[in-house]
């Protein structure tokens, strides 16, 4: 069974900065993409960034220049680095990936469990 285990969240100042990662862990023939999505109260999920495993990034135009996405492809980690965090940056951030559990399968998405961000004004 493939599990994405996400961790880093924590409580912090407008300003200050955060760094999350998640781990995916189990059988798994390869991993496309990587990413982190967000959910604050009352709203929908977003995508916040993505990488894929050649290293190409995609970040929410909210947090470009703010944040940044990376991996260790050997280890199945992806990581966010949040900097200069703002109050409206306060969400739950969830781990994704795009993944196959055998050459011959379809890609699926899977989930972590989500860490919390709270930024305090």
């Amino acid at each position: 069974q493939v599990q994405l285990v996400g961790s880093g969240g924590g409580l912090v100042q407008a300003g200050g900065s955060l760094r999350l990662s998640c781990a995916a862990s189990g059988t798994i023939f390869s991993i496309s993409v990587m990413g982190w999505y967000r959910q604050a109260p009352g709203k929908q999920r977003e995508l916040v960034a993505t990488i894929t495993s050649g290293g190409s990034t995609n970040y929410a135009n909210s947090v470009k220049g703010r944040f940044t996405i990376s991996r260790d492809n050997a280890k199945n980690t992806v990581f966010l680095q949040l900097n200069s965090l703002k109050p409206e940056d306060t969400a739950v951030y969830y781990c994704n990936a795009i993944l196959k559990l055998r050459s011959w399968t379809a890609s699926e998405n899977y989930w972590g469990q989500g860490t919390q961000v709270t930024v305090s004004s």
